[in-house]
Parts: C-alpha cells; structure tokens; sequence
C-alpha cells in the first residue's frame, strides 16, 4: 500500500489542501496549473468579472476535450474494427480458393 501525502492545491487563488496517493501529485500539480492558465485567458479574452463564471466555462471546456476525445476515440475503433473485418475477408477468401 501506497503511503498518503498531503498537498495544497492552489485554484483560481484558492487553496486547497488535499490527501493524495503519492503517484496522483504530479498529474494534480499539472491540472492545476492548466486551470489557472486558462482562468487567465478567459479572463484577458472575455469580459467576465465572476470567477465562477470562469470556472464554469474552465469545467466545460474540460468536459468537452474529454467528450471529444471518446468520440474520437470510438471513431478511430470503428474504422480499425472495419479495417480487421475487411483484412479477415480478404484472408478467408485467398484460403479458401
């Protein structure tokens, strides 16, 4: 078992402190910076003066990049899957002449 360690996770001048597995710090250290990053774009680039406002539009564009990835993702698995079936046939056909 994993030992647990304690961090401060700090969003949108927040801090937050968490009890993390220790192999989760480097992947949470780097979501947040990203969210503050793109807290700071969104606040240079739109007229928004609400950080929940900010964060909203940081969540859902997060939760878009995920959405868009598993649309991809099962894209790319149908036109392989389709790719193995007509590979198999083409198999099944010089075999079985």
């Amino acid at each position: 078992m994993s030992e647990k360690l304690k961090i401060k996770i700090s969003i949108a001048d927040r801090v937050y402190p968490l009890t993390i597995e220790e192999s989760q710090e480097e992947g949470l250290r780097k979501a947040s910076k990203k969210i503050d990053t793109m807290i700071k774009e969104f606040e240079q680039n739109y007229a928004v003066r609400d950080k929940q406002d900010v964060l909203a539009m940081c969540a859902l564009q997060f939760a878009a990049q995920t959405e868009q990835k598993q649309i991809d993702s099962s894209q790319e698995n149908e036109i392989a899957l389709n790719r193995l079936r007509n590979l198999d046939k083409k198999l099944s056909d010089l075999l079985y002449k």
